[in-house]
């Protein structure tokens, strides 16, 4: 796996590539050690590892840039940012999201056919006009998963991501890389890749202070995304101290996702347990029990999330209605399942929330209430993302 690397100023030709030719090779194989032993994937592991320790950044806020006296943060998940036009115009008017000046943004494409093939990060951050940090974390072998494998067209770069935005000057930027929770060569969508932290100094009007994307895998166990936090926060401590915030997906979903049979026992210990007590006190409350190592670790490491989040309010949302949603779901979780999900479902309304999302920070001060905004649609009424937006102003505390 490579390692963490500090990176100058790229430009997008440093994700130039032509690996695509390869795809149909790479695709016969059906687990990562079987495909990295080949002789087609030693052709090309130099171009592979090239793109995947890359970093780009671009400069598009103005050389006089805000003289702001507080960090207007928010975190998103904005789903391949497909529903770029929306996404865009929440962003410039919506009353909450509006003029914030740091963005931590995670599920970010670059040439995927599923949202236009467009280089989501560096069209963003044009129309915001912010400056932005990319690093991919996957090369994706198809179009993708659920209905996303049924879009027309072809991938052009293929590549999936995360980033940040800044308003402000960005420094000392680089991506940690974090193991994969499940082998990504098995299951329907095949990636070669691992996701990653990215972080960056940011040179604040009030103070330098550091800034930190995160996202987690989804498809791992608690123990796995407990790891994957505690290789962000013990990079963190190697760094030189400064007032830090940590925002993205953490996909604390309570479950032990590494196969479908190990979730499906999970939701029926949940039955067990209580539909509507699982729904009320858990989903929205990873922290209690179910993902408390993780949360306890971000604690003893001197980080606060409590007060920087809309504590018991999800911002992910499964509503048995989604047929969309359930087409997804349907690709790693057995049909015989889905009517226990959807008696499940009932008990509480046909709903269920979870929070997924959130902040953690160190040596900074809340301005305010943090707040998640959900509800977000596009001109044809279509939810910009499987996740609510959360947001949270601040002030870096000098030491």
């Amino acid at each position: 796996m490579i390692s963490a690397k500090l990176v100058n100023k790229n430009p997008p030709s440093a994700l130039e590539h032509n690996l695509n030719r390869y795809f149909p090779e790479l695709l016969k194989f059906d687990s990562t050690k079987e495909l990295e032993s080949s002789a087609v994937y030693q052709q090309v592991k130099s171009e592979v590892e090239r793109i995947l320790n890359a970093v780009v950044q671009e400069n598009f806020a103005p050389k006089s840039f805000e003289k702001s006296e507080t960090v207007r943060a928010l975190a998103w998940n904005i789903e391949r940012g497909s529903r770029f036009d929306g996404i865009v115009n929440v962003l410039k008017n919506h009353e909450k999201l509006k003029d914030k000046n740091l963005l931590l943004l995670t599920e970010l494409d670059y040439g995927m056919a599923r949202s236009g093939n467009r280089f989501v990060a560096r069209d963003l951050a044009k129309e915001l006009e912010m400056n932005c940090a990319f690093a991919p974390i996957y090369i994706a072998l198809q179009k993708g998963s659920g209905v996303e494998a049924n879009v027309e067209g072809e991938n052009t770069k293929s590549l999936h991501g995360l980033a940040m935005f800044s308003k402000f000057p960005m420094k000392n930027v680089h991506a940690v890389a974090l193991p994969n929770g499940k082998d990504k060569m098995q299951g329907k969508e095949k990636r070669l890749g691992f996701l990653r932290a990215l972080v960056a100094d940011i040179e604040h009007p009030c103070g330098v202070f550091r800034a930190v994307t995160v996202h987690l895998d989804a498809h791992s166990s608690r123990k796995h995304r407990h790891l994957q936090m505690k290789i962000v926060l013990d990079h963190l401590d190697a760094l030189p101290n400064l007032p830090t915030i940590v925002g993205g997906d953490w996909n604390t979903t309570t479950y032990n996702a590494q196969t479908a049979n190990r979730a499906i026992l999970g939701y029926f210990r949940r039955v067990l347990m209580g539909v509507k007590t699982v729904v009320k006190n858990h989903y929205p409350h990873p922290d209690r029990y179910f993902e408390k190592d993780l949360f306890r670790e971000i604690e003893k490491r001197g980080f606060d999330y409590k007060n920087l989040n809309e504590i018991g309010t999800g911002t992910l949302h499964y509503d048995m209605e989604n047929a969309a949603y359930n087409t997804n779901l349907g690709d790693w979780v057995p049909r015989w399942c889905f009517p226990f999900i959807f008696w499940a479902a009932k008990q509480v309304g046909g709903r269920v929330s979870a929070r997924l999302d959130w902040f953690a920070g160190k040596g900074i001060e809340a301005i305010g209430k943090p707040n998640t905004i959900g509800n977000l649609f596009d001109a044809e009424n279509i939810p910009l993302s499987d996740h609510d937006a959360i947001t949270l102003d601040f002030v870096p505390i000098k030491s």
